[in-house]
C-alpha cells in the first residue's frame, strides 16, 4: 500500500494501538506480520523475495564467525552477495542489459534482437537489498556481531515504515532499538505526529501540485525556451525533494510514534554552499552507504587525486544506476562526478586565492551567490534525472541555450510551456515557501535525546495539549490530502521504482 492511500489511514493506527497494547516479548511478531502485509498489498508472490534475501543474508551472518579459515569467510560473504546481487539484477536490469547487448552486436551487422522479458519490478528491492548488504559486509568485518534471532532480523530487513524507500538504516543503528521496550511517551508520539503531518504535506500537498506543472512541461519540450525549462527543472527538483522527503518523513513519523528512531535522510539540501555539500545533505543514508562500502574500499582519498576522482566516477555511476535501467541516470551519475571533479581540482586554488583576498564585508551575500551557483548546476542535473531517455535529455536541455530570448512574447511562451496563470503562480510561490516553514515545524524535538518515561501532572497535561494540536493538524492535512485523492491528482511515490 502507499503512504498516500486511505488503506494506511486505518494501517497504520490499528498497528500502533496493538503495538502499546500487545507485551513487549510479542511485537517483533506483529511488526514483522504488518511489515509483510504491507508489502504483500502490491503483490503477495514478492514477499518470496524478501523472505529468501532474509533467509540467506542470516545464515550467511551465522555462519561467518564460525568459519574456520579466512578464505571460508570470504568464500561465504561473497556467496551472499552474489545471491542478494543477482536477485537485484535479475528483476531490475536483466532486460535493460540484454536490450543493449543487442544493441551492440547490431552495430556489427548482426541480427540481433531482445523483446524483453515480463519482469516485475519489485517495489522497494534496491533498499532492502543495499540494508542486507551491509549487514553481511558489517558481520563479514566484525563490526557488529551475527543477529541470532531470525524474527528480529526479518523485522530489519522489513520494517515496514522504511521497507519500500528507505532510509537505508544499518544494523547496529535498527535492530537494539526494534529489541528495545517502548512505552507510550507523548514526547515521542506528538514529534512523531508532526513529522509525519509535514511529510504527508510534502507529498501530498507540495510534491502532487507541483508535479501536474513539470510533467505539463516536459512532455512538450519543443514549445519551451530556455526559462520555460530552467523554470521546469527547478519545479522538478523540489518536486523530487517533496516526494521523496515526504516519504522518508512519514516513515520517519510513524516510527517515531512507536519510539524508533531512524536515520535522517535529508537535511535542507536545497542549501548547499558546494555540490559536495548537497550530497552530504540529500539522501544522507545512500551517500554514507556508497562512501562506506564502495569509495572507502576503493581507496577512498587516500591515494592521490588521479585515483579519488577515479573512485568519485565509480560511485556516482553506480548511484545513478541504482536509481534505475535508464541511461539517464548513467548520465546524471557522470554529471554529478565530473562537476565534484571540477570542484576537487578548484578546491586548492580557490582556498589559497580567499585566503590572499578574505571576503568578509558580506558574508550572506557571499553565501547567496553560492546557493544560485549550485542551482545553475542542480537544475540541469534535475533535468537528466527527469527526462525519459538521452535524446528526451537533450531536447530539454539544448532548449537552455538556444531558447534564449526577452519580451513579452518570450514569457507567454514561458507561461504557456509550464500552464501557468496568476493564480497558478502565486499557488507555486506560496507552496514553495510552505515547504521552508513546514521544515522548521518538523524540526521541533527531533533530535532531543529519549525523554524520561515518567513525568508529572503538569508536564503530561502540557503534553496532551501539544498531541491535540498536533491531531487538528494532521485532520487538516487528511482533509486536503481527501480533497485530492477525490479530485485524481494523487501519485506514486516517485522513488517507489527504484
Amino acid at each position: 500500500m502507499n503512504f498516500n492511500s486511505l488503506s494506511f489511514l486505518i494501517f497504520l493506527p490499528t498497528v500502533l494501538v496493538l503495538y502499546f497494547v500487545i507485551p513487549q516479548r510479542f511485537r517483533w511478531i506483529l511488526l514483522l506480520a504488518a511489515s509483510y502485509y504491507f508489502y504483500m498489498s502490491w503483490n503477495p508472490t514478492l514477499i518470496l523475495l524478501i523472505a529468501g534475501t532474509t533467509l540467506v543474508t542470516y545464515v550467511a551472518g551465522l555462519l561467518m564467525p564460525r568459519a574456520k579459515t579466512p578464505a571460508l569467510k570470504k568464500t561465504i560473504c561473497v556467496a551472499a552477495l552474489i545471491y542478494c546481487l543477482g536477485v537485484l539484477v535479475f528483476f531490475k536490469y536483466f532486460n535493460f542489459l540484454m536490450e543493449n547487448a543487442a544493441a551492440f552486436l547490431r552495430l556489427f551487422a548482426m541480427d540481433v534482437s531482445w523483446r524483453g522479458l515480463d519482469i516485475i519490478l519489485p517495489v522497494g528491492i534496491s533498499f532492502y537489498t543495499f540494508q542486507t548488504l551491509s549487514y553481511v559486509l558489517d558481520v563479514y568485518k566484525g563490526k557488529i556481531e551475527p543477529e541470532k534471532h531470525l524474527g528480529y532480523y526479518a523485522l530489519f530487513v522489513s520494517f515496514f515504515p522504511q521497507l519500500v524507500a528507505g532510509p537505508i538504516e544499518r544494523p547496529g543503528d535498527l535492530i537494539p532499538q526494534l529489541k528495545a521496550e517502548h512505552k507510550l511517551n507523548w514526547e515521542d508520539f506528538t514529534c512523531g505526529l508532526r513529522i509525519l503531518a509535514v511529510g504527508f504535506f510534502y507529498k501530498c500537498v507540495a510534491a502532487d501540485f507541483l508535479a501536474i506543472y513539470v510533467n505539463r512541461a516536459f512532455a512538450a519540450p519543443e514549445e519551451g525556451n530556455a526559462l520555460s525549462v530552467f523554470l521546469a527543472g527547478f519545479l522538478f527538483t523540489s518536486q523530487m525533494y517533496c516526494d521523496f522527503a515526504g516519504y522518508s518523513e512519514i516513515a520517519t513519523g510513524a516510527a517515531r510514534m512507536m519510539g524508533i528512531r531512524l536515520s535522517r535522510n535529508f537535511y535542507r539540501p536545497y542549501a548547499p554552499e558546494s555540490y559536495s555539500d548537497f550530497f552530504r545533505r540529500w539522501h544522507i543514508t545512500l551517500t554514507r552507504w556508497f562512501t562506506d562500502y564502495v569509495y572507502i574500499p576503493l581507496g577512498g582519498n587516500r591515494k592521490g587525486m588521479g585515483r579519488r576522482i577515479f573512485n568519485t566516477y565509480v560511485v556516482f555511476l553506480l548511484c545513478g544506476l541504482w536509481h534505475g535501467a535508464n541511461w539517464t541516470y548513467v548520465l546524471w551519475g557522470a554529471y554529478a562526478a565530473t562537476f565534484l571533479t571540477v570542484e576537487m581540482l578548484l578546491h586548492k586554488p580557490l582556498k589559497a586565492f580567499f585566503t590572499k583576498h578574505p571576503v568578509s564585508e558580506n558574508r550572506s551575500l557571499v553565501r547567496g551567490l553560492k546557493i544560485v551557483a549550485m542551482y545553475l548546476i542542480l537544475v540541469p542535473a534535475g533535468i537528466i534525472f527527469r527526462a525519459d531517455s538521452i535524446s528526451h535529455a537533450w531536447q530539454m536541455l539544448s532548449r537552455l541555450f538556444t531558447g534564449l530570448g526577452f519580451g513579452s512574447a518570450y514569457l507567454e511562451t514561458v507561461t504557456a510551456h509550464l500552464g501557468l496563470t496568476p493564480m497558478i503562480m502565486l499557488q507555486l510561490a506560496l507552496v514553495i515557501a510552505a515547504e521552508v516553514l513546514v521544515w522548521h515545524f518538523a524540526e521541533i524535538g527531533r533530535d532531543k535525546p529519549a525523554p524520561v518515561l515518567t513525568e508529572d501532572a503538569a508536564g503530561r497535561s502540557m503534553a496532551a495539549n501539544r498531541l491535540l494540536l498536533m491531531v487538528y493538524i494532521m485532520l487538516a492535512v487528511i482533509f486536503f490530502w481527501l480533497a485530492l485523492l477525490a479530485s485524481g491528482d494523487t501519485s506514486a511515490f516517485q522513488y517507489f521504482q527504484f
